[in-house]
């Protein structure tokens, strides 16, 4: 080697594909996705952008697609899981499998779908005169910086037949699965609207909660949503990185801290902020909505399959044992009292009444 060559060492493929692609990048604890800028995406064919939140981890991250009105994305296939979040915009998806087999259905604001592994699609704009923006939660950055050939990811012409799901999946039907509360689950490949779905009581959260897991397209990709009644706020918790949590409706605030430390990071939310806790960092989120406040949270390592074995004890374990039990869950009594005196506080900004005699005691 030469003195003048740089040894090629700490390379990640993944941030090195995404210099390549020439996105726009935005970075942070929280997003306001509706604010992030875009510009023209070669891929795609249409305005995308990068987003990666400091919790991301290794796994995973997030893309904007801007779709103008009229307009489609160019053919898409690719080797790793995406779970697409509608912000904005109608339009639909058309996809397509090796054995001619195609399903289309057509999605408005919050509306959640899943890509089959491998199948080809495209998005649609079904407007002609406003823009639709999606945004997606990919495990590209793991299957790139594992494999680390473009054209072996965007080029295969493999079939994940299994992994396609039952016709009905694509129309917006499912099943139930049973569980414990926090364990219940539906399985499809399409959801037409997060805001109003059916959830199921997680009491052990705290502040009267509900909860829903989701399988989609059969993915190691983890989704779920959750409520927060009015006036009330969850026990915080931690858990690896990479779930990044999408507010549907409502609006509050979460704060984030790692264990031992007294100083709080805030994040505030509303429809379209994203928010990703880093790796064990204990996070707790407040409704301070005149109505109540629900969110869709996606990150790699599903109920089905966890991935690794931190993801199988947090889901598994730890995410419904106190920290006093060697799990990762603060109960009511035991968090730090500025907690709740700041959440009265920024209650009565709002004059709205605080709904957590029930749980927390004086």
């Amino acid at each position: 080697m030469n003195d003048s060559e740089t040894p090629r060492v700490g390379i990640d493929s993944y941030l090195e594909w995404v210099k390549k692609e020439d996105l726009s990048v935005v970075e942070g604890l929280g997003v306001d996705l509706f604010t992030v800028p875009t510009k023209h995406w070669a891929r795609t064919g249409v305005n995308g952008a990068a987003v990666h939140l400091l919790g991301r981890g290794d796994f995973v991250s997030m893309f904007l697609h801007e779709i103008p009105p009229n307009k489609a994305t160019s053919p898409q296939r690719h080797l790793y899981e995406e779970v697409v979040f509608v912000l904005e915009g109608r339009g639909s998806t058309t996809i397509e499998f090796e054995d001619g087999r195609k399903h289309s259905f057509e999605w408005r604001p919050c509306s959640v779908f899943a890509i089959p592994l491998n199948a080809k699609y495209r998005y649609f704009n079904g407007s002609g005169t406003d823009r639709a923006l999606l945004v997606t939660t990919t495990s590209l950055p793991i299957m790139m910086n594992l494999l680390r050939n473009e054209d072996f990811i965007f080029g295969n012409d493999w079939s994940f037949n299994e992994r396609n799901g039952q016709d009905k999946y694509f129309g917006g039907d499912g099943d139930f699965v049973p569980g414990r509360p926090g364990t219940f689950m539906w399985e499809t490949n399409f959801i037409p609207d997060t805001a109003g779905i059916e959830l199921k009581n997680w009491g052990e959260r705290g502040g009267g909660g509900t909860s829903l897991k989701f399988a989609l397209a059969d993915g190691t990709m983890n989704a779920h949503i959750s409520e927060m009644p009015v006036g009330t706020y969850k026990k915080a918790h931690r858990h690896p990185a990479d779930f990044h949590v999408l507010t549907i409706f409502g609006k509050g605030y979460s704060l984030l801290w790692y264990e031992g430390e007294t100083d709080f990071k805030r994040v505030d939310w509303k429809f379209g902020t994203v928010v990703a806790p880093l790796d064990n960092m204990f996070h707790q989120h407040f409704n301070t909505s005149p109505t109540p406040s629900r969110y869709f949270a996606s990150a790699l390592g599903s109920f089905r399959f966890p991935f690794t074995g931190s993801k199988r004890n947090a889901l598994f374990g730890a995410l419904f044992k106190s920290v006093k039990e060697g799990g990762d869950q603060i109960e009511y009594e035991d968090q730090n009292p500025a907690i709740h005196t700041l959440y009265v506080e920024e209650m009565k900004k709002v004059g709205i009444d605080v709904q957590m005699k029930a749980f927390v005691k004086p």
